[in-house]
């Protein structure tokens, strides 16, 4: 059993800059691909980024280039460093793990979710 909590979200301009964490338990952390997905209101989850065991990421055509995605297997913990935001990228976002060498990025590929966090991005 993993437990994911994402913290980091908040109200920010245009332009500016959050990082999301996700802090995980359990032992086996270093195993698992760990994923970000977004919802915003009235639209589906959104694949954002995931990053293998090994560190190999990808991304979403939507945030490619402005998100980077990485990992600290010590900690147990995944970031996802946002720049240069926009309206758009209002959303709560969510955490996830997937018990995988690969790097998934289907909802139904990830075994355990975090609660999400609150991202705002005002224009």
């Amino acid at each position: 059993q993993v437990q994911l909590v994402e913290s980091g979200g908040g109200l920010v301009q245009a332009g500016g800059s959050l990082r999301l964490s996700c802090a995980a338990s359990g032992r086996t952390f270093s195993s698992y691909a760990m994923g970000w997905f977004r919802q915003a209101p009235g639209k589906e989850r959104e694949f954002v980024a995931v990053i293998s065991w090994s560190g190999a990421s990808t991304y979403g055509d939507a945030v490619r280039g402005r998100f980077t995605i990485t990992r600290d297997n010590a900690k147990n913990t995944v970031y996802l460093q946002m720049n240069s935001l926009k309206p758009e990228d209002t959303a709560v976002y969510y955490c996830a793990a997937a018990r995988t060498l690969g790097r998934p990025s289907r909802n139904s590929e990830f075994d355990y979710w975090g609660q999400g966090t609150q991202v705002t991005v005002s224009s």
